[in-house]
């Protein structure tokens, strides 16, 4: 299976990755998400070590039964052949109602067909205030007028 666009990553084709890899993630099915991954693919998630798409179905389907109304938007920071770097954030509110903004960088690794070997992220949870907020889209796709990161000061 092949996951265009593949390594070696330029700006543009590391940015269409972050944002397919966005898109994924904000539709919250953890199956389609796991399937950007190897078949053998490591995570480092927090203090969490996980291997293959199974472990990822997993985690990530635990995940967003307590992230609720989840939605995350990624940018680049850095690329060099087949690694790319991410900074992301992304909010949801807890089960009580609490709200959390989660900050964060990831460190990709991918094979010659673009799926995601290694993914390394650090991650820090800041309670905010509902009218805190900076992401108000309907839970889906981020609309590609939305501003991104640095426009919204994060």
């Amino acid at each position: 299976m092949s996951r265009p666009p593949l390594p070696p990553f330029t700006r543009e084709t590391a940015m269409q990755k972050a944002r397919m890899a966005e898109d994924a993630w904000n539709s919250r099915d953890p199956a389609r998400v796991a399937l950007a991954y190897s078949e053998d693919s490591r995570w480092r998630n927090r203090a969490e070590f996980l291997t293959g798409r199974a472990e990822i179905v997993s985690f990530l389907t635990a995940k967003w039964q307590r992230e609720l109304d989840y939605r995350l938007i990624k940018e680049v920071w850095a690329t060099l052949d087949n690694r790319i770097a991410v900074r992301f954030a992304y909010e949801w509110r807890n089960a009580d109602g609490a709200w959390f903004r989660s900050y964060g960088n990831e460190n990709w690794q991918f094979d010659a067909s673009g799926l995601m070997q290694q993914r390394h992220a650090s991650i820090n949870d800041l309670p905010i205030a509902e009218s805190a907020r900076k992401f108000h889209w309907p839970l889906g796709r981020r609309p590609d007028d939305h501003p991104g990161l640095g426009d919204l000061g994060l």
